[in-house]
């Protein structure tokens, strides 16, 4: 049987709270905010922890993932304040789909809500047939009403026939089930469920990106999650499971140095791109088992190891655009998330690459965040939290993601609101 997933968010008022959990395979991080009067969120406690029992986005030790996401938790509530019982979390993996479905709907009248969600259940009903996935977002993109197309609110039309183009992201079910077995062993309910590029492209992007087309690529620990936004919709995403943690396994490998000390070089001196300058810079390489300083290499070293996995990470995003269509229909703009997208030198890799514009992106639209969660790998936790906000303020978010009835009194009043 299709898994329902969770009821869309409720509707955010002026000083309630909202919960963002950005269960990552490098890090958890955990979001406190509070609505204020412009009804934007206000971060008032923050909580981050060392990922633990995932990989690539995906539970491998329940007990370990819902530790880390106990402490990130935990460490959020001591910092506000507050006690919480909801949280909002992303989903991300390579088992991440994204299609577009078109469904037609017969009139007799006015066009409604209730036809509009009409036409989300014959989508759901299409997902359905498939017991493995589990639907996350189902978004109207297009509409037209007979034939007329360029519609971007039906709502109030007349007409014999209404044909929407609804995107729908969907997830494996029992991925989807071992990350909320996790968070529900901390006591806690899940308010939302969000596309990790999903979130990033929220908070990352400007009003015209949205609009006019863009790509965000989240670079997290152990995935690279793919977005593309036009006309204000997310009209496709993908994840490739390769992220920050790949490269640092590389230089520990290729370096043989502990997997910290791989970290470390990365951050330090790591590039996605060679200098002259490379050649003469020496850096110390403690190596594997050894108490002494370790070897002194050319800086050389360590980016002809960090070039071929990032070149790799940037070639498959190009090839997962182009087998999509979108590559250039969803303009010339690429925005970095994530905490590997943080690498020196990416950014001009991903323009030569991918062949288009690329900045950093960093949270916007959240006050309180302090400097050092301000950063692009705190994008993802930042549009959870704009999600149920986003979800609500816009007339076209307001008839998404409504979940299918969880229980037969449920499913026999939505038949009888759709028919009657």
């Amino acid at each position: 049987m299709f898994l329902a997933g969770p009821q869309k968010p409720k509707a955010r008022t002026r000083g309630s709270l909202i919960t963002a959990l950005d269960i990552g395979s490098h890090k958890i991080c955990c979001l406190i905010a509070r609505v204020d009067d412009a009804g934007r969120p206000n971060v008032i406690g923050i909580g981050h922890h060392l990922s633990q029992g995932l990989r690539s986005g995906v539970v491998v030790d329940i007990d370990a993932a819902a530790s880390a996401i106990g402490q990130a938790v935990h460490a959020a509530e001591h910092m506000a304040g507050e006690t919480i019982s909801e949280v909002i979390i992303n989903i991300s993996g390579n088992h991440l789909q994204s299609l577009i479905h078109q469904t037609a709907v017969p009139l007799s009248g006015e066009i409604t809500d209730a036809q509009i969600n009409k036409a989300l259940t014959l989508s759901r009903q299409e997902i359905a047939r498939n017991e493995a996935q589990q639907l996350i977002h189902a978004i109207p993109m297009h509409f037209a009403v007979d034939g007329q197309a360029g519609i971007k609110d039906p709502r109030g039309l007349y007409g014999d026939t209404l044909n929407v183009s609804i995107h729908l992201v969907t997830a494996n079910v029992n991925n989807v089930k071992n990350l909320a077995a996790c968070v529900q062993r901390k006591h806690l309910e899940i308010d939302g469920m969000v596309a990790s590029p999903f979130a990033a492209g929220l908070s990352a992007l400007v009003d015209d990106e949205l609009e006019l087309g863009a790509t965000v690529l989240d670079m997290g620990g152990g995935t690279t999650n793919i977005g593309v936004f036009q006309n204000g919709h997310l009209v496709f995403a993908d994840c490739i499971p390769i992220g920050g943690q790949h490269i640092t396994m590389d230089i520990a490998r290729g370096l043989t140095t502990p997997v910290a000390q791989a970290e470390r070089m990365k951050t330090l001196y790591g590039s996605a791109i060679a200098t002259a300058s490379d050649e003469r810079e020496l850096i110390d390489v403690p190596q594997v088992g050894e108490e002494e300083t370790g070897n002194h290499v050319p800086r050389s070293l360590l980016v002809g190891v960090i070039q071929p996995r990032v070149e790799e990470i940037l070639e498959l995003v190009r090839e997962r655009l182009e087998a999509s269509g979108h590559h250039h229909s969803a303009g010339r703009r690429v925005i970095l998330t994530g905490g590997a997208s943080q690498l020196q030198g990416l950014r001009d890799l991903a323009q030569a690459i991918l062949d288009k514009q690329v900045r950093h992106g960093r949270p916007m639209r959240v006050n309180g965040l302090a400097e050092s969660t301000a950063g692009p790998a705190f994008a993802v936790a930042a549009g959870l939290l704009l999600y149920p906000l986003q979800h609500f303020s816009n007339s076209e978010l307001a008839v998404m993601e409504t979940a299918p009835p969880r229980n037969l009194i449920g499913q026999i009043r939505a038949w009888l609101r759709e028919n009657l």
